[in-house]
């Protein structure tokens, strides 16, 4: 094997291999990594940046929305209004140029990000 593939095919294997819960977390891991990344870029004038790193946090955002169960009632429900809330309040954090808005929404969604890191034992 390459060994400058050898990262990329452990990484893919990690996450083949995962259980879902184990999923959700790296999904919310990613979350933050690019939040915190946005925030900096943001602090440093790269509009660029901050936009990709946004957009590829909502990107997950919305894919955590979209896999909602609804049927599983209030809780369902909850997530789904803080998923909307973040969303909203990171397009202000954009419009405002904002890290520090960027950074209350990384830590709303991180708190249920550490929910899922007690259920999945990380």
């Amino acid at each position: 094997m390459n060994p400058t593939l050898a990262p990329q095919a452990y990484k893919e294997s990690a996450i083949l291999t995962a259980p879902p819960e184990r999923l959700v977390v790296m999904l919310y891991d990613g979350i933050q990594r690019f939040l915190f990344q946005a925030t900096v870029a943001m602090r440093e004038g790269n509009i660029e940046m901050t936009n990709n790193r946004l957009q590829r946090a909502e990107a997950i955002i919305d894919e955590l929305n979209a896999t909602l169960d609804m049927s599983q009632g209030e809780v369902s429900e909850r997530l789904r209004a803080l998923y909307n809330f973040s969303k909203r309040h990171l397009l202000q954090a954009r419009i405002k140029r904002s890290p520090e808005m960027i950074e209350e929404a990384a830590k709303l969604l991180d708190t249920v990000g550490d929910a899922w890191r007690q259920i999945a034992g990380s």
